[in-house]
């Protein structure tokens, strides 16, 4: 039987997911052609709260600093799409590791905050055989909207449903935390490691 409190938050979070989670795992969506390629000019990272896999808090800015960084929007609780997406960062540390490149970290963000705590984030991390440099964190509930507002599918009003600001395309940002390179949905991992061989040139 439920606690008076377990009820609360499974509401909270039944109301939460209702918003347009489950839109994500029904069918991916498309970027269009504007949104792909080199972010001109580039964004800098909001300090944005994050709570880590390792259950510390921390900021999306301070996430970022001093290293390239490859970030994809997920939630653990999807079945279909999302697992899409892990298995394309397992593949994308797997080419990195086969080149010798250790400079470049992956950041798997939530946009379940209410759902993915350090545990389900940990647990995702080890679905996938994550390695040092492949973290997750998830914001806390009041920054979902700035982080949707940075890396979601633009073009769509700030109160549009969290499943239809979910985007399938990586950011990628360089060693000052700021946005400089969009992928189309679910790229190709040579996409990626081209973008990336461009952007570690730059600095």
């Amino acid at each position: 039987m439920n606690t008076p409190s377990a009820s609360v938050e499974t509401l909270a979070r039944r109301r939460f997911l209702q918003t347009g989670l489950a839109a994500l795992c029904g069918a991916a969506t498309h970027a269009r052609a504007d949104d792909i390629g080199r972010v001109r000019p580039p964004v800098a990272a909001p300090a944005l709260r994050l709570v880590g896999h390792d259950g510390r808090a921390t900021t999306l800015t301070n996430s970022l600093r001093n290293h390239v960084t490859v970030v994809q929007l997920m939630f653990t609780g999807c079945s279909a799409i999302c697992p899409l997406q892990g298995m394309q960062f397992a593949s994308l540390q797997a080419a990195l590791a086969s080149r010798g490149i250790a400079d470049v970290q992956l950041l798997s963000l939530s946009i379940d905050p209410l759902g993915d705590d350090p545990k389900a984030l940990r647990a995702w991390l080890q679905r996938f055989a994550a390695g040092p440099t492949w973290r997750a964190a998830a914001p806390v509930p009041a920054d979902l909207d700035g982080l949707l507002g940075l890396l979601g599918r633009n073009g769509l009003p700030a109160n549009a449903s969290t499943g239809d600001r979910h985007s399938g395309q990586l950011g990628l940002f360089d060693r000052e935390a700021r946005l400089v390179w969009r992928t189309a949905d679910l790229p190709p991992v040579g996409e990626v490691m081209d973008a990336l061989r461009w952007l570690r040139g730059q600095g």
